[in-house]
């Protein structure tokens, strides 16, 4: 089955936030934001950007009338400063006019001072100052202090992962119309609907009945609209709810980039210990996570990146311990994979370091130490695992040994151009790890005429989510896909939702929609056998055909729907699912989060120019624990999409904060995504075929983050191009792997004087010869 979508998507017919027509009368918001880090606010000038043509009203905190106030987890970060100021994009004023244009005029009048305060951009410096969002959290499996003497080998180093982009085609927004009684109509570019509604009546200071927040579809989320779109939603609650008029916020590309938080950098240490067969005997590791200035979902994140701290090895001794470190940068938020790969990214390091140090390939301590069914990964839960069989499918299909040789022949023959194989295994845990948001209902009515509408908590954001509703709809009402629409997204249908986040949502949602459907295909059962005065059992529905006993009647879908009207029975159902035998106790750090894991392995070739330090991705070939995908060529699209915006994290895409906490990779000329000239050349997917009965939507399992991890091996096999090259390289574990590092990591010794200018003229002789 197709997406859904892609008819419309083609068409340019698809509608979203800023496609929505205006309302009579609608007036548009723009923020005035902090042009400093860190300081004391002594006094805001709004009186010229006031008399501005067009302006309606400037807010500022005093304004709010209800709390000022927008953390979630921990109630730290104000909607609009005080006091003082914590990041550079801090929102301060809220301007409001009869045009887009007059606003950002006004904006661009308003001054302020500011009276500066120490600013910290380094998580390590954080930690050092006991500036902590929360207190470090650390996860244990058997003893490290005694096993280091069991290691025949042990290794320590240290990792830096910059942060990361979201660039969703469509930038943060909220549209907010102001309805009868007091309450307002929300619509907005939102991952968690409930949130947006929670978030708005806590800063009016009314109840969430009188706010609904309705989302159509995004342009994009990748985690960034899960918890930063809140404070749009509320700022144009905010100005809707005094004024009594429609206010529309779309933020500019470049006000994104500088008002909202990125993937997390993190800072961390490792130490790894070999016994003389290379199993990897015992594990610890330092994350120092650089939260920004507020704690937003990162204390969520900082937890799922010690939920993966081993990746996708069993490793009978383990500490692992966490550090969400509060700085002066934007605070930092959900990003695809959640913390995950940056733990993951480590645990490579530590490998490549062994391997390194021993004279191996990387690959062979990777196979050896890959976790099996029954493992117990250091917070408790035991494997149910693919991983082995992913690893061999993908070296026999692929033909690894071969890819090996042909690499090895090219380096001989080759001296300015160099390649690089590498192979990343990935485990990855599915659920959300705060049990109760392991949740999520449904509302199904069938129509008078047979035709069919399903409304869900899932948010379409380009994943291809609606289609799978539909899917489950249709397959477990056993009709044509044609009488099924998805509703929206709102939470005047569904109440308390969870985000579409943690690759759950197909599966939270689409289990509320099959036990919906179940209901009433139980109820046209009882109807049909009424009506055709046989046993329920006898009874079945088939491509809209009502059998008996496996035989064809009189009866029909449309037939059995009017009779089931007639006699007043229900056609509709609201359904509940809750995720069963998942928990997780945070006092002994112990349980079982996670319904089910995804496994798989991705096989990485490179080519690097080691004159200019340029590089291609050959391609990327994969072996992918799809489960049994419900629809291959969705879940296709999801992985492609992923290695490549994993590509990116580990090479291209570099963040750069002054020590003033100001962004300077702040626009799309500083800031580099891949494109169709950096994407790989080739992307092989090859499904692991299983039947193992699993937690997922028709034992379809979940494909939003896991494909981003095999990105990651796209910078080993760098390293490894860079080596093959200059073995002595001592090029650090510091990503992204951009140009220029793969250039200092070709040539680590030509800093300056002659020796540099030298070098640089035999390379000439060489390239001319």
């Amino acid at each position: 089955m197709k997406n859904i979508d892609s008819g419309n998507h083609t068409k340019g017919q698809s509608v979203y936030l800023d496609d929505i027509p205006l309302v009579a009368g609608t007036l548009f918001g723009a923020v005035f934001s902090s042009p400093i880090a860190h300081g004391h606010i002594e006094q805001l000038y709004l009186s010229e950007a006031a008399q501005e043509p067009g302006i309606v009203r400037i807010f500022t905190h005093q304004d709010i009338t209800g709390e000022n106030q927008i953390g979630g987890i921990i109630p730290d970060e104000p909607l609009l400063a005080e006091h003082e100021v914590d990041f550079c994009g801090m929102p301060i004023a809220f301007v409001v006019a009869t045009s887009d244009e007059a606003a950002r005029a006004a904006v661009k009048k308003i001054k302020v001072d500011i009276k500066p305060l120490p600013v910290i951009t380094d998580p390590r410096v954080a930690h050092a100052q006991d500036q902590l969002i929360v207190p470090a959290r650390t996860f244990r499996l058997g003893d490290t202090t005694r096993a280091w003497e069991q290691c025949e080998y042990v290794f320590e180093g240290t990792t830096d992962t910059n942060g990361q982009e979201h660039l969703y085609i469509e930038t943060q927004c909220a549209y907010a119309i102001p309805q009868e009684n007091g309450e307002l109509k929300i619509y907005s570019s939102t991952q968690s609907p409930t949130a947006g509604q929670r978030t708005a009546a806590r800063v009016l200071g009314v109840p969430m009945h009188q706010l609904e927040v309705d989302v159509i579809r995004l342009g994009g989320g990748f985690g960034g609209k899960e918890d930063q779109a809140n404070a749009w939603v509320a700022l144009c609650a905010l100005a809707a709810h005094h004024l009594r008029r429609p206010v529309k916020y779309v933020l500019h590309r470049l006000e994104d980039m500088a008002m909202t938080g990125k993937r997390h950098p993190y800072s961390s240490d490792f130490k790894i210990g070999l016994d003389k067969d290379l199993k990897i005997i015992a594990y610890e590791a330092d994350f120092y996570q650089n939260a920004g200035a507020a704690a937003d979902l990162s204390p969520a994140i900082m937890e799922r990146t010690l939920f993966h701290t081993t990746s996708t090895y069993f490793i009978p001794n383990v500490r692992a311990t966490a550090f969400s470190c509060r700085t002066h940068l934007p605070p930092n938020t959900a990003f695809r994979g959640f913390g995950g790969p940056q733990a993951k990214f480590v645990m490579e390091a530590a490998i490549a370091t062994a391997a390194e140090k021993l004279g191996v390939e990387a690959c062979v301590i990777q196979k050896k130490n890959l976790n099996q069914t029954g493992d117990e990964f250091p917070f408790g839960q035991k494997a149910v695992s693919e991983a082995r069989a992913c690893w061999h499918k993908a070296e026999e299909l692929y033909d690894v040994a071969k890819l090996r040789q042909e690499v090895e022949a090219f380096n001989t023959a080759n001296i300015l151009y160099k390649k690089g194989l590498a192979l990343m295994p990935v485990c990855f845990g599915i659920s959300f790890t705060n049990t109760s948001m392991n949740q999520a209902r449904a509302l199904v009515h069938v129509y008078y005429d047979g035709s069919v509408r399903v409304s869900t908590g899932a948010v379409e954001m380009g994943q291809g989510v609606n289609t799978k509703m539909l899917q489950v709809a249709a397959q477990t009402l056993s009709v044509s896909p044609a009488k099924v629409r998805v509703q929206t997204t709102s939470t005047n249908r569904i109440a308390n939702t969870s985000p579409s986040a943690a690759s759950a949502t197909a599966d939270l949602n689409g289990k509320a929609v099959q036990l919906a459907c179940q209901a009433i295909v139980q109820r046209l059962k009882e109807v049909a056998a009424q009506v055709l005065q046989a046993s329920e059992a006898a009874i079945e529905l088939r491509d809209e055909q009502v059998l008996l006993n496996g035989q064809e009647t009189d009866l029909d879908w449309k037939k059995l729907v009017t009779a089931a009207f007639l006699k007043r029975v229900s056609l509709s159902e609201h359904s509940h699912y809750a995720t069963p035998d998942v928990y997780f106790d945070k006092t002994t750090e112990k349980g079982h989060p996670f319904a089910y894991h995804v496994y798989g392995t991705a096989i990485t070739t490179v080519t690097v120019d080691c004159l200019r330090g340029t590089y291609q991705v050959d391609a990327v070939r994969v072996v992918h624990d799809f489960g049994l995908s419900m629809n291959p060529a969705v879940d296709r699209g999801q992985i492609e999409g992923g290695i490549v915006q994993g590509i990116g994290w580990m090479t291209l895409e570099e963040l750069l904060y002054d020590t003033a906490g100001r962004l300077r990779s702040n626009t799309l000329s500083t800031y580099k995504i891949p494109d169709i000239y950096s994407v790989p050349k080739e992307i092989a997917i090859e499904p692991l075929q299983t039947e193992q009965d699993n937690l997922a939507i028709f034992r379809s399992k979940a494909v939003g983050e896991p494909p981003f991890m095999y990105g990651i091996g796209t910078y080993f096999a760098l390293r490894n191009a860079i080596k093959a090259f200059n073995p002595t390289s001592p090029i650090a574990f510091d990503a992204p792997m951009t140009p220029e590092k793969v250039l200092l990591g070709l040539y680590p010794q030509a800093a300056t004087g002659t020796q540099q200018v030298h070098e640089q003229q035999n390379l000439r002789h060489v390239a001319a010869s």
